[in-house]
Protein backbone atom coordinates (compact mmCIF):
# COMPACT_ATOMS: atom_id res chain seq x y z
CA UNK A 1 0.00 0.00 0.00
CA UNK A 2 1.10 3.57 -0.69
CA UNK A 3 2.54 5.12 3.07
CA UNK A 4 1.85 8.44 2.91
CA UNK A 5 3.86 11.01 5.54
CA UNK A 6 2.62 12.83 8.21
CA UNK A 7 0.44 16.04 7.63
CA UNK A 8 2.38 18.52 6.32
CA UNK A 9 2.32 22.72 8.25
CA UNK A 10 0.74 23.93 5.31
CA UNK A 11 -2.09 21.35 5.38
CA UNK A 12 -3.24 22.68 8.74
CA UNK A 13 -3.22 25.93 7.67
CA UNK A 14 -4.94 25.97 4.37
CA UNK A 15 -8.14 26.09 6.42
CA UNK A 16 -9.97 29.67 6.19
CA UNK A 17 -11.12 33.03 7.66
CA UNK A 18 -14.65 33.56 7.09
CA UNK A 19 -14.97 37.13 8.99
CA UNK A 20 -18.00 37.98 8.42
CA UNK A 21 -21.68 37.29 6.35
CA UNK A 22 -24.14 39.24 4.68
CA UNK A 23 -28.10 37.39 3.64
CA UNK A 24 -29.87 39.41 0.54
CA UNK A 25 -33.64 39.85 1.77
CA UNK A 26 -35.10 37.65 -0.43
CA UNK A 27 -32.72 34.76 0.56
CA UNK A 28 -31.31 34.23 -2.68
CA UNK A 29 -27.43 35.52 -2.29
CA UNK A 30 -25.28 35.20 0.62
CA UNK A 31 -22.09 37.33 0.59
CA UNK A 32 -19.18 36.83 2.86
CA UNK A 33 -15.34 37.30 3.70
CA UNK A 34 -12.83 35.62 3.19
CA UNK A 35 -9.45 34.30 2.19
CA UNK A 36 -10.34 31.79 0.27
CA UNK A 37 -7.63 32.86 -2.28
CA UNK A 38 -4.87 34.13 0.18
CA UNK A 39 -5.57 37.30 0.29
CA UNK A 40 -9.49 38.45 2.10
CA UNK A 41 -11.94 39.53 -0.45
CA UNK A 42 -16.11 39.00 -0.71
CA UNK A 43 -17.35 35.38 -2.47
CA UNK A 44 -20.96 35.01 -2.67
CA UNK A 45 -23.12 31.80 -3.05
CA UNK A 46 -26.40 31.57 -5.25
CA UNK A 47 -28.65 29.88 -2.81
CA UNK A 48 -29.98 27.06 -2.97
CA UNK A 49 -26.53 26.95 -4.83
CA UNK A 50 -23.51 26.70 -2.04
CA UNK A 51 -20.67 26.64 -4.33
CA UNK A 52 -18.86 29.91 -3.57
CA UNK A 53 -17.84 32.06 -6.21
CA UNK A 54 -15.70 35.34 -6.14
CA UNK A 55 -17.90 38.39 -5.98
CA UNK A 56 -15.26 41.65 -5.52
CA UNK A 57 -11.55 42.05 -5.08
CA UNK A 58 -10.27 43.65 -2.99
CA UNK A 59 -7.60 41.88 -1.35
CA UNK A 60 -7.98 43.54 1.95
CA UNK A 61 -9.47 42.78 5.43
CA UNK A 62 -13.45 43.83 5.22
CA UNK A 63 -14.94 45.21 8.50
CA UNK A 64 -18.54 45.06 7.42
CA UNK A 65 -21.09 43.49 4.70
CA UNK A 66 -24.61 45.07 4.35
CA UNK A 67 -27.08 44.50 1.03
CA UNK A 68 -29.70 46.85 -0.03
CA UNK A 69 -33.07 45.35 0.47
CA UNK A 70 -34.20 45.99 -3.17
CA UNK A 71 -30.91 44.31 -4.27
CA UNK A 72 -29.25 47.51 -5.86
CA UNK A 73 -25.75 47.32 -4.34
CA UNK A 74 -23.50 45.75 -1.32
CA UNK A 75 -21.98 48.40 0.93
CA UNK A 76 -18.79 47.09 2.26
CA UNK A 77 -15.80 48.32 4.61
CA UNK A 78 -12.22 47.81 3.62
CA UNK A 79 -9.11 48.64 5.23
CA UNK A 80 -5.24 49.33 4.08
CA UNK A 81 -2.94 46.15 4.80
CA UNK A 82 -4.31 45.58 8.45
CA UNK A 83 -3.89 49.15 9.64
CA UNK A 84 -7.88 49.17 11.02
CA UNK A 85 -8.16 52.97 8.65
CA UNK A 86 -11.99 51.06 7.47
CA UNK A 87 -13.76 52.95 4.66
CA UNK A 88 -16.94 52.33 2.87
CA UNK A 89 -17.23 51.17 -0.64
CA UNK A 90 -20.15 49.99 -3.04
CA UNK A 91 -19.98 47.18 -5.15
CA UNK A 92 -22.65 46.57 -7.67
CA UNK A 93 -25.03 43.89 -6.96
CA UNK A 94 -23.77 41.28 -9.52
CA UNK A 95 -20.25 41.83 -8.04
CA UNK A 96 -17.25 43.41 -9.24
CA UNK A 97 -14.51 45.90 -8.07
CA UNK A 98 -15.59 47.92 -5.00
CA UNK A 99 -15.92 51.77 -5.45
CA UNK A 100 -15.56 54.26 -2.80
CA UNK A 101 -18.69 56.00 -1.20
CA UNK A 102 -17.77 56.87 1.85
CA UNK A 103 -14.11 57.94 2.30
CA UNK A 104 -11.60 60.30 2.98
CA UNK A 105 -7.83 60.54 4.33
CA UNK A 106 -6.37 57.22 4.67
CA UNK A 107 -5.65 58.27 8.27
CA UNK A 108 -9.00 58.27 8.70
CA UNK A 109 -11.72 55.90 9.64
CA UNK A 110 -15.41 55.65 8.15
CA UNK A 111 -17.17 53.03 10.06
CA UNK A 112 -21.00 51.55 8.74
CA UNK A 113 -23.98 51.95 11.35
CA UNK A 114 -26.91 51.64 9.98
CA UNK A 115 -28.75 51.83 6.48
CA UNK A 116 -32.38 52.81 5.32
CA UNK A 117 -35.00 50.74 5.22
CA UNK A 118 -35.76 52.03 1.25
CA UNK A 119 -31.65 51.72 0.65
CA UNK A 120 -31.18 55.43 0.15
CA UNK A 121 -29.00 56.73 3.30
CA UNK A 122 -26.58 55.59 5.16
CA UNK A 123 -25.37 56.46 8.85
CA UNK A 124 -22.04 56.51 9.75
CA UNK A 125 -18.95 56.88 12.24
CA UNK A 126 -15.76 58.98 11.46
CA UNK A 127 -12.85 59.98 12.97
CA UNK A 128 -12.58 62.50 10.19
CA UNK A 129 -12.24 66.22 12.22
CA UNK A 130 -12.64 64.06 15.53
CA UNK A 131 -10.19 61.14 16.15
CA UNK A 132 -10.76 60.64 19.96
CA UNK A 133 -14.36 60.79 20.22
CA UNK A 134 -16.29 60.18 16.64
CA UNK A 135 -18.84 61.97 14.93
CA UNK A 136 -22.29 60.14 13.24
CA UNK A 137 -23.18 61.54 10.12
CA UNK A 138 -25.50 60.55 7.71
CA UNK A 139 -25.01 60.36 3.54
CA UNK A 140 -27.75 60.61 0.95
CA UNK A 141 -27.04 57.96 -1.36
CA UNK A 142 -28.52 59.72 -4.39
CA UNK A 143 -27.74 63.65 -4.29
CA UNK A 144 -24.51 63.08 -1.94
CA UNK A 145 -25.41 65.28 0.53
CA UNK A 146 -24.01 64.27 3.59
CA UNK A 147 -25.09 65.79 7.36
CA UNK A 148 -23.87 65.76 10.86
CA UNK A 149 -25.76 63.89 13.18
CA UNK A 150 -23.74 63.98 16.47
CA UNK A 151 -20.70 65.45 17.19
CA UNK A 152 -18.44 63.10 20.10
CA UNK A 153 -17.28 65.16 23.33
CA UNK A 154 -15.60 63.05 25.90
CA UNK A 155 -15.73 59.70 25.14
CA UNK A 156 -15.48 57.42 22.17
CA UNK A 157 -19.13 58.02 20.81
CA UNK A 158 -20.84 54.81 18.48
CA UNK A 159 -24.12 55.10 16.65
CA UNK A 160 -25.31 51.89 17.63
CA UNK A 161 -29.06 52.10 16.72
CA UNK A 162 -31.38 54.33 14.12
CA UNK A 163 -35.42 53.61 14.42
CA UNK A 164 -36.96 52.78 11.68
CA UNK A 165 -38.55 56.49 11.10
CA UNK A 166 -34.93 57.60 11.37
CA UNK A 167 -36.33 59.82 14.02
CA UNK A 168 -34.73 58.31 17.30
CA UNK A 169 -31.01 57.65 17.63
CA UNK A 170 -29.04 55.69 19.94
CA UNK A 171 -25.70 56.31 21.24
CA UNK A 172 -23.13 54.37 22.85
CA UNK A 173 -20.30 56.22 24.91
CA UNK A 174 -16.96 54.45 26.01
CA UNK A 175 -15.73 55.27 29.22
CA UNK A 176 -13.75 51.64 29.13
CA UNK A 177 -14.56 47.92 27.52
CA UNK A 178 -16.47 47.77 30.73
CA UNK A 179 -17.98 51.36 31.23
CA UNK A 180 -20.17 52.10 28.10
CA UNK A 181 -23.41 53.52 28.58
CA UNK A 182 -26.37 54.19 25.92
CA UNK A 183 -28.52 57.02 25.73
CA UNK A 184 -31.62 57.45 23.24
CA UNK A 185 -31.49 60.89 21.35
CA UNK A 186 -35.32 62.37 19.82
CA UNK A 187 -34.92 65.27 18.24
CA UNK A 188 -33.36 67.76 20.87
CA UNK A 189 -34.45 65.37 23.92
CA UNK A 190 -31.39 62.87 24.84
CA UNK A 191 -32.13 60.06 27.56
CA UNK A 192 -30.35 57.48 29.69
CA UNK A 193 -31.51 53.72 28.40
CA UNK A 194 -30.57 52.69 32.39
CA UNK A 195 -31.53 54.57 35.41
CA UNK A 196 -27.64 56.11 36.86
CA UNK A 197 -25.44 56.77 34.27
CA UNK A 198 -22.91 57.25 37.31
CA UNK A 199 -22.97 53.33 37.75
CA UNK A 200 -20.09 51.72 36.23
CA UNK A 201 -21.73 49.07 33.28
CA UNK A 202 -22.20 47.93 30.07
CA UNK A 203 -24.75 48.88 27.51
CA UNK A 204 -24.38 47.09 24.04
CA UNK A 205 -26.22 45.87 20.70
CA UNK A 206 -29.53 47.50 20.57
CA UNK A 207 -32.34 47.62 19.04
CA UNK A 208 -35.67 48.82 17.84
CA UNK A 209 -38.50 46.61 17.93
CA UNK A 210 -40.94 49.65 16.86
CA UNK A 211 -40.39 53.45 17.19
CA UNK A 212 -40.91 53.72 20.86
CA UNK A 213 -39.39 50.57 22.35
CA UNK A 214 -35.46 49.66 22.61
CA UNK A 215 -34.52 46.28 23.90
CA UNK A 216 -30.68 46.15 24.20
CA UNK A 217 -28.06 44.55 26.45
CA UNK A 218 -27.05 45.27 29.38
CA UNK A 219 -24.99 44.32 33.34
CA UNK A 220 -26.96 47.33 34.82
CA UNK A 221 -26.69 46.42 38.82
CA UNK A 222 -25.91 42.63 37.54
CA UNK A 223 -23.18 40.20 37.22
CA UNK A 224 -23.98 39.02 33.65
CA UNK A 225 -25.49 40.83 30.73
CA UNK A 226 -29.18 40.21 30.37
CA UNK A 227 -31.77 42.23 27.94
CA UNK A 228 -33.49 45.08 28.99
CA UNK A 229 -36.00 47.57 27.32
CA UNK A 230 -36.52 51.24 27.63
CA UNK A 231 -39.90 52.64 26.57
CA UNK A 232 -39.34 55.80 24.63
CA UNK A 233 -42.76 57.20 25.30
CA UNK A 234 -42.99 56.31 28.98
CA UNK A 235 -39.22 56.86 29.61
CA UNK A 236 -38.95 53.44 31.26
CA UNK A 237 -35.84 51.08 32.12
CA UNK A 238 -37.33 47.78 32.66
CA UNK A 239 -35.47 44.02 32.64
CA UNK A 240 -36.52 41.46 30.44
CA UNK A 241 -34.95 38.43 30.10
CA UNK A 242 -32.11 36.96 32.67
CA UNK A 243 -30.24 33.56 31.93
CA UNK A 244 -28.88 32.73 35.12
CA UNK A 245 -24.52 32.51 35.11
CA UNK A 246 -24.70 33.39 31.62
CA UNK A 247 -24.16 36.72 29.51
CA UNK A 248 -26.01 37.34 27.17
CA UNK A 249 -24.03 39.12 23.71
CA UNK A 250 -26.15 39.42 21.02
CA UNK A 251 -29.78 40.33 20.07
CA UNK A 252 -31.87 39.97 17.12
CA UNK A 253 -35.21 41.29 16.16
CA UNK A 254 -37.52 39.16 13.66
CA UNK A 255 -40.02 41.69 13.18
CA UNK A 256 -42.42 39.49 10.99
CA UNK A 257 -42.61 36.81 14.13
CA UNK A 258 -42.24 38.64 17.08
CA UNK A 259 -39.11 37.19 18.34
CA UNK A 260 -35.97 37.87 19.27
CA UNK A 261 -32.98 35.82 19.24
CA UNK A 262 -30.55 35.99 21.89
CA UNK A 263 -26.43 34.00 22.20
CA UNK A 264 -25.00 33.89 25.57
CA UNK A 265 -21.64 33.19 26.19
CA UNK A 266 -20.85 30.67 29.57
CA UNK A 267 -17.03 30.30 30.02
CA UNK A 268 -15.84 28.83 26.96
CA UNK A 269 -18.87 27.90 24.62
CA UNK A 270 -22.10 29.92 24.07
CA UNK A 271 -25.79 29.15 23.85
CA UNK A 272 -28.79 30.04 21.43
CA UNK A 273 -32.04 31.06 22.68
CA UNK A 274 -35.75 32.43 20.86
CA UNK A 275 -38.00 34.60 23.01
CA UNK A 276 -40.94 35.45 21.99
CA UNK A 277 -41.95 38.53 22.72
CA UNK A 278 -46.17 37.97 22.91
CA UNK A 279 -46.00 35.53 25.03
CA UNK A 280 -42.73 36.10 26.99
CA UNK A 281 -41.38 32.58 26.65
CA UNK A 282 -37.40 31.44 26.42
CA UNK A 283 -36.74 28.58 24.42
CA UNK A 284 -33.28 26.97 24.01
CA UNK A 285 -32.22 25.67 21.00
CA UNK A 286 -29.36 23.47 19.41
CA UNK A 287 -26.19 24.72 17.51
CA UNK A 288 -24.29 23.31 15.23
CA UNK A 289 -21.02 24.68 17.06
CA UNK A 290 -19.54 25.51 20.38
CA UNK A 291 -19.22 29.37 19.64
CA UNK A 292 -21.27 31.72 17.45
CA UNK A 293 -19.68 34.27 15.49
CA UNK A 294 -22.39 36.39 14.37
CA UNK A 295 -26.28 34.87 13.33
CA UNK A 296 -28.64 36.87 10.82
CA UNK A 297 -32.63 36.18 11.06
CA UNK A 298 -34.52 36.55 7.81
CA UNK A 299 -37.85 37.86 7.68
CA UNK A 300 -39.18 34.58 6.73
CA UNK A 301 -37.82 33.19 10.34
CA UNK A 302 -34.87 31.45 9.11
CA UNK A 303 -31.62 31.52 11.02
CA UNK A 304 -28.37 31.84 9.32
CA UNK A 305 -24.94 31.75 11.53
CA UNK A 306 -21.24 31.65 11.88
CA UNK A 307 -19.56 29.89 14.20
CA UNK A 308 -16.91 27.48 15.13
CA UNK A 309 -15.82 24.80 17.65
CA UNK A 310 -12.67 23.52 19.16
CA UNK A 311 -12.13 20.83 16.59
CA UNK A 312 -13.99 22.37 13.54
CA UNK A 313 -12.65 25.52 11.45
CA UNK A 314 -15.33 28.37 11.35
CA UNK A 315 -18.12 27.49 8.91
CA UNK A 316 -22.14 29.28 7.49
CA UNK A 317 -25.16 27.66 8.79
CA UNK A 318 -28.78 27.48 7.99
CA UNK A 319 -31.76 26.87 9.71
CA UNK A 320 -35.45 27.66 8.99
CA UNK A 321 -36.48 27.12 12.70
CA UNK A 322 -33.12 27.39 14.74
CA UNK A 323 -33.40 23.91 15.58
CA UNK A 324 -32.14 21.32 12.50
CA UNK A 325 -29.29 22.60 10.75
CA UNK A 326 -28.02 22.30 7.41
CA UNK A 327 -23.84 23.65 6.57
CA UNK A 328 -23.40 26.06 3.36
CA UNK A 329 -19.56 26.27 3.65
CA UNK A 330 -17.26 23.29 3.86
CA UNK A 331 -14.42 24.87 5.54
CA UNK A 332 -12.01 21.72 6.14
CA UNK A 333 -8.55 21.00 7.50
CA UNK A 334 -7.07 19.58 3.67
CA UNK A 335 -6.69 15.74 3.96
CA UNK A 336 -7.71 15.34 7.62
CA UNK A 337 -11.52 15.06 9.32
CA UNK A 338 -12.52 16.06 13.03
CA UNK A 339 -11.23 12.26 14.25
CA UNK A 340 -7.53 13.86 13.90
CA UNK A 341 -8.47 17.09 16.06
CA UNK A 342 -7.99 17.44 19.62
CA UNK A 343 -10.95 17.99 21.59
CA UNK A 344 -9.64 20.06 24.35
CA UNK A 345 -10.92 19.52 28.21
CA UNK A 346 -12.27 21.98 30.18
CA UNK A 347 -10.17 21.97 33.71
CA UNK A 348 -10.22 24.90 36.84
CA UNK A 349 -7.43 25.12 39.19
CA UNK A 350 -7.04 27.11 42.24
CA UNK A 351 -5.10 30.59 42.12
CA UNK A 352 -2.79 32.32 44.42
CA UNK A 353 -5.56 33.30 46.57
CA UNK A 354 -8.06 30.76 45.81
CA UNK A 355 -9.82 31.89 42.99
CA UNK A 356 -10.96 29.51 40.50
CA UNK A 357 -9.55 29.66 37.25
CA UNK A 358 -11.01 27.71 34.20
CA UNK A 359 -8.12 26.87 31.55
CA UNK A 360 -8.81 24.37 28.33
CA UNK A 361 -6.06 21.93 28.20
CA UNK A 362 -4.87 20.39 24.84
CA UNK A 363 -3.30 17.13 25.35
CA UNK A 364 -1.47 15.37 22.25
CA UNK A 365 -2.09 12.10 21.14
CA UNK A 366 0.57 9.38 22.86
CA UNK A 367 1.47 8.58 19.19
CA UNK A 368 2.38 12.25 18.87
CA UNK A 369 3.36 13.56 22.47
CA UNK A 370 6.76 14.69 22.36
CA UNK A 371 6.68 15.66 25.86
CA UNK A 372 6.86 19.18 25.47
CA UNK A 373 3.76 21.77 26.49
CA UNK A 374 3.11 25.22 25.47
CA UNK A 375 1.37 27.76 27.51
CA UNK A 376 -0.79 29.76 25.62
CA UNK A 377 -1.56 33.02 27.19
CA UNK A 378 -4.83 34.76 25.24
CA UNK A 379 -5.07 38.42 24.01
CA UNK A 380 -7.70 40.83 24.87
CA UNK A 381 -6.69 40.93 27.85
CA UNK A 382 -10.59 41.45 28.36
CA UNK A 383 -11.60 38.29 25.96
CA UNK A 384 -11.19 34.62 26.56
CA UNK A 385 -9.53 31.06 25.26
CA UNK A 386 -12.43 29.40 23.82
CA UNK A 387 -13.63 26.57 22.18
CA UNK A 388 -12.14 27.67 19.06
CA UNK A 389 -10.76 25.88 15.97
CA UNK A 390 -6.91 27.07 16.09
CA UNK A 391 -5.20 25.60 13.02
CA UNK A 392 -1.87 26.73 14.96
CA UNK A 393 -3.14 24.63 18.34
CA UNK A 394 -3.93 21.38 16.01
CA UNK A 395 -1.41 21.63 13.92
CA UNK A 396 1.08 21.73 16.99
CA UNK A 397 -0.77 19.33 18.70
CA UNK A 398 -0.17 16.74 15.55
CA UNK A 399 3.50 18.00 15.83
CA UNK A 400 3.47 16.54 19.41
CA UNK A 401 2.99 19.34 21.72
CA UNK A 402 0.45 19.79 24.55
CA UNK A 403 -1.60 22.85 25.01
CA UNK A 404 -2.35 24.88 28.16
CA UNK A 405 -4.58 27.68 28.09
CA UNK A 406 -5.82 29.75 30.73
CA UNK A 407 -8.67 32.60 31.12
CA UNK A 408 -6.67 34.67 34.15
CA UNK A 409 -8.87 37.18 35.93
CA UNK A 410 -9.88 39.74 33.16
CA UNK A 411 -11.05 37.31 30.92
CA UNK A 412 -14.61 37.77 29.73
CA UNK A 413 -17.78 34.96 30.50
CA UNK A 414 -16.88 34.85 33.93
CA UNK A 415 -19.43 37.83 35.22
CA UNK A 416 -18.45 41.52 35.02
CA UNK A 417 -17.10 41.60 38.40
CA UNK A 418 -14.24 38.73 37.41
CA UNK A 419 -13.50 40.96 33.82
CA UNK A 420 -12.79 44.12 35.76
CA UNK A 421 -10.37 42.53 37.72
CA UNK A 422 -7.48 43.32 35.03
CA UNK A 423 -8.43 46.98 34.86
CA UNK A 424 -5.07 48.81 35.91
CA UNK A 425 -3.68 45.55 37.11
CA UNK A 426 -2.25 43.94 34.04
CA UNK A 427 0.61 42.74 35.52
CA UNK A 428 -0.05 41.39 38.77
CA UNK A 429 -3.23 39.41 39.37
CA UNK A 430 -3.11 37.97 35.94
CA UNK A 431 0.22 37.08 35.96
CA UNK A 432 0.10 35.65 39.40
CA UNK A 433 -3.32 33.44 38.00
CA UNK A 434 -0.62 32.26 34.94
CA UNK A 435 1.66 31.12 37.65
CA UNK A 436 -0.68 28.90 39.51
CA UNK A 437 -1.30 27.72 36.04
CA UNK A 438 1.95 26.42 35.27
CA UNK A 439 2.55 24.69 39.10
CA UNK A 440 -0.71 23.12 38.13
CA UNK A 441 0.52 21.74 35.59
CA UNK A 442 3.40 20.67 36.80
CA UNK A 443 2.06 19.33 39.60
CA UNK A 444 -0.68 16.85 37.85
CA UNK A 445 2.63 15.64 36.08
CA UNK A 446 0.69 17.27 32.20
CA UNK A 447 4.64 18.28 32.00
CA UNK A 448 8.12 18.47 32.85
CA UNK A 449 9.50 21.28 34.46
CA UNK A 450 12.29 21.36 31.44
CA UNK A 451 9.69 20.97 28.85
CA UNK A 452 7.20 24.28 28.73
CA UNK A 453 7.29 26.69 26.01
CA UNK A 454 5.41 30.06 26.17
CA UNK A 455 3.23 31.70 23.59
CA UNK A 456 1.09 34.77 23.73
CA UNK A 457 -0.60 37.07 21.18
CA UNK A 458 -1.36 41.17 21.93
CA UNK A 459 -2.21 41.17 25.49
CA UNK A 460 -1.08 37.66 25.14
CA UNK A 461 2.12 38.88 23.84
CA UNK A 462 2.94 41.81 26.63
CA UNK A 463 1.97 38.39 29.27
CA UNK A 464 4.72 36.70 27.23
CA UNK A 465 7.71 38.97 27.71
CA UNK A 466 6.42 39.65 31.35
CA UNK A 467 6.41 35.85 32.47
CA UNK A 468 9.66 35.41 30.84
CA UNK A 469 11.06 38.19 32.35
CA UNK A 470 10.07 37.37 35.83
CA UNK A 471 10.09 33.74 35.78
CA UNK A 472 12.44 32.85 33.10
CA UNK A 473 13.11 29.24 34.87
CA UNK A 474 9.65 28.21 33.75
CA UNK A 475 10.61 27.79 30.06
CA UNK A 476 12.73 26.64 27.62
CA UNK A 477 12.03 29.42 24.73
CA UNK A 478 9.48 31.96 24.23
CA UNK A 479 7.18 33.54 21.45
CA UNK A 480 5.92 36.94 21.28
CA UNK A 481 3.51 37.88 18.64
CA UNK A 482 2.74 41.48 18.64
CA UNK A 483 2.76 42.22 22.19
CA UNK A 484 3.24 45.67 24.25
CA UNK A 485 6.53 45.75 25.80
CA UNK A 486 6.43 48.81 27.72
CA UNK A 487 3.30 50.63 28.87
CA UNK A 488 4.39 54.46 28.99
CA UNK A 489 5.00 53.40 25.57
CA UNK A 490 2.05 51.94 25.03
CA UNK A 491 -0.70 54.04 26.74
CA UNK A 492 0.57 56.74 24.38
CA UNK A 493 0.87 54.52 20.64
CA UNK A 494 -2.90 53.19 20.68
CA UNK A 495 -4.94 54.28 17.85
CA UNK A 496 -6.96 58.22 19.26
CA UNK A 497 -10.49 56.80 19.68
CA UNK A 498 -8.88 54.40 22.60
CA UNK A 499 -7.02 57.21 24.32
CA UNK A 500 -10.14 58.10 26.15
CA UNK A 501 -10.36 54.52 28.02
CA UNK A 502 -6.89 53.85 28.66
CA UNK A 503 -7.00 55.40 32.10
CA UNK A 504 -9.47 53.02 33.55
CA UNK A 505 -7.96 50.21 31.49
CA UNK A 506 -4.22 50.51 32.40
CA UNK A 507 -3.81 53.61 34.30
CA UNK A 508 -2.26 56.71 33.94
CA UNK A 509 1.47 56.85 33.22
CA UNK A 510 2.15 59.79 35.82
CA UNK A 511 -0.62 59.06 38.71
CA UNK A 512 0.71 55.07 38.40
CA UNK A 513 4.19 55.69 37.48
CA UNK A 514 5.70 52.83 39.94
CA UNK A 515 2.74 50.23 38.82
CA UNK A 516 3.80 50.89 35.39
CA UNK A 517 7.20 50.08 35.88
CA UNK A 518 6.74 47.33 37.95
CA UNK A 519 4.38 45.48 34.98
CA UNK A 520 5.98 46.61 32.02
CA UNK A 521 8.26 43.73 30.55
CA UNK A 522 10.55 46.26 29.33
CA UNK A 523 11.97 46.27 33.44
CA UNK A 524 12.91 42.89 33.32
CA UNK A 525 15.63 42.47 30.37
CA UNK A 526 17.93 40.60 33.37
CA UNK A 527 15.33 37.93 33.34
CA UNK A 528 14.91 37.54 29.87
CA UNK A 529 17.33 34.57 29.71
CA UNK A 530 16.04 32.08 27.31
CA UNK A 531 15.86 32.05 23.64
CA UNK A 532 12.94 34.55 22.14
CA UNK A 533 11.07 34.67 18.80
CA UNK A 534 9.17 38.17 18.21
CA UNK A 535 6.63 38.43 15.67
CA UNK A 536 5.03 41.89 14.37
CA UNK A 537 3.01 43.31 11.56
CA UNK A 538 4.08 46.76 10.41
CA UNK A 539 1.11 48.56 10.16
CA UNK A 540 -0.44 47.20 13.70
CA UNK A 541 -2.44 49.76 14.74
CA UNK A 542 -3.02 48.76 18.31
CA UNK A 543 0.45 47.15 19.36
CA UNK A 544 2.45 49.34 16.73
CA UNK A 545 5.53 48.45 15.78
CA UNK A 546 8.12 50.40 18.23
CA UNK A 547 7.04 47.96 21.04
CA UNK A 548 8.74 44.74 19.62
CA UNK A 549 11.51 47.21 18.12
CA UNK A 550 12.32 48.33 21.18
CA UNK A 551 12.40 45.21 22.83
CA UNK A 552 14.36 43.56 20.53
CA UNK A 553 16.86 46.11 20.30
CA UNK A 554 17.42 46.18 24.19
CA UNK A 555 17.37 42.56 24.31
CA UNK A 556 19.97 42.40 21.20
CA UNK A 557 22.45 44.73 22.98
CA UNK A 558 22.94 42.43 25.68
CA UNK A 559 23.86 39.37 23.32
CA UNK A 560 20.59 37.77 24.17
CA UNK A 561 18.98 34.87 21.68
CA UNK A 562 16.22 37.06 19.90
CA UNK A 563 15.07 36.30 16.40
CA UNK A 564 12.63 39.20 14.90
CA UNK A 565 10.47 38.57 12.19
CA UNK A 566 8.61 41.72 10.82
CA UNK A 567 5.48 41.57 8.32
CA UNK A 568 5.27 44.27 6.28
CA UNK A 569 2.06 43.91 4.82
CA UNK A 570 -0.17 42.84 8.27
CA UNK A 571 -1.65 44.56 11.03
CA UNK A 572 -2.47 43.18 14.59
CA UNK A 573 -3.19 39.89 13.25
CA UNK A 574 -3.07 38.03 9.61
CA UNK A 575 -5.30 38.71 6.50
CA UNK A 576 -2.65 36.73 4.16
CA UNK A 577 -2.70 33.40 4.29
CA UNK A 578 1.19 33.33 3.21
CA UNK A 579 1.79 35.34 5.99
CA UNK A 580 0.09 32.89 8.41
CA UNK A 581 1.71 30.06 7.01
CA UNK A 582 5.48 31.56 7.44
CA UNK A 583 4.95 32.77 11.00
CA UNK A 584 3.38 29.48 12.25
CA UNK A 585 6.13 27.16 10.41
CA UNK A 586 8.40 30.11 11.97
CA UNK A 587 7.70 29.40 15.25
CA UNK A 588 7.16 25.32 14.62
CA UNK A 589 11.00 25.36 13.44
CA UNK A 590 11.91 27.63 16.50
CA UNK A 591 10.53 25.32 19.16
CA UNK A 592 11.86 22.22 17.37
CA UNK A 593 15.19 24.18 17.54
CA UNK A 594 14.71 24.15 21.47
CA UNK A 595 13.46 21.24 22.33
Amino acid sequence: MIQFPKPTVEQFFRTYAITDFAVSKDEQRLIFSSNLNGKMNLWAMDLPDTFPYLFAHQNESCSFIQIDPENRYVLAGFDKDGDENHQIYAVPYEGGLPQPLITGDPADKFYFAHLSEDGKRVYYMTSEGNPSFLNARVRNIADKTDTLLNEGEGYPTELAAVSEDEKAFVYLRSSANTYVTGVVKLGEETYSLTPDLEKVHVVFDPVFVDDQTIYFITDYESEYSYIAKFDLKLKEFSAVVTIENESIETVKFNKELAVLYLTSEKGVSDRLYRYDLTSERLEALTLPVDVIGKIHVAASGAVYLLGISGTKPVNIYHSKTGEAWEQLTNNNVLGLNNKDMVEPDVVSYPSFDGMEIEALLFKARPENDNGHTIFWAHGGPQAAERKTFRAMFQCFLNRGYTIFAPNFRGSTGYGSSFVKLVEQDWGEGPRLDCVAGIEWLFDNKITDREKLFLVGGSYGGYMALLLHGRHAEYFKAVVDIFGPSDLFTFVNSVPPHWKPIMERWIGDPERDKERFIKDSPVTYLDGMTKPMLVIQGAKDPRVVKEESDQIVAKLEEEGRDVEYYVMEDEGHGFSKKENEIKVYSMMLDFMEKHQ
